[in-house]
């Protein structure tokens, strides 16, 4: 099993691209990983260490790739004790709902038990052409907390 099982949600890719630019960085610190973009709930382990990387999509919502996870949450009520977990949301920041679908998540994920190691990474898309960049600053400090 993996270290940290990374999980992306995407519309346009760039959460997928900021998950893979981030397990690089994890990888190169020794951790094992695994990157899995829009999973289903049966494919994560139910203890470890999750990061969960996602953009918003609409007015606040979770991408179509994370939407059955989502669901799935919210429908068997697993206990998610055993997780600890990191959040980077991806948004623009003229949107009412700045980063929901990661806040969404998390609500979701806190009510089931899990735990969020350090603090939530929230980019704006209009103040980093390349998200990666803020991404790759914050996983210094994260990893670190774990």
């Amino acid at each position: 099993m993996a270290d940290i099982t990374l999980i992306s949600g995407s519309t346009l890719g760039s959460a997928e691209y900021v998950a893979e630019h981030l397990e690089a960085k994890l990888q190169e610190a020794g951790f094992s990983t695994e990157v899995l973009h829009g999973p289903e709930l049966e494919e994560l382990p139910q203890e470890g260490i999750w990061l969960i990387v996602t953009s918003t999509h609409g007015a606040g919502e979770l991408p179509d790739n994370l939407l059955p996870l989502y669901e799935a949450l919210q429908e068997t009520q697993p206990d998610l004790s055993g997780v600890r977990y990191g959040a980077v949301g991806i948004g623009n920041h003229e949107y009412d709902l700045f980063c929901g679908a990661i806040k969404l998540l998390e609500d979701q994920l806190n009510q089931l038990g899990a735990k969020r190691i350090g603090d939530r990474l929230e980019i704006d898309v209009l103040e980093h052409e390349i998200p990666e960049d803020p991404a790759e600053v914050w996983v210094e400090t994260w990893k670190t907390q774990i």
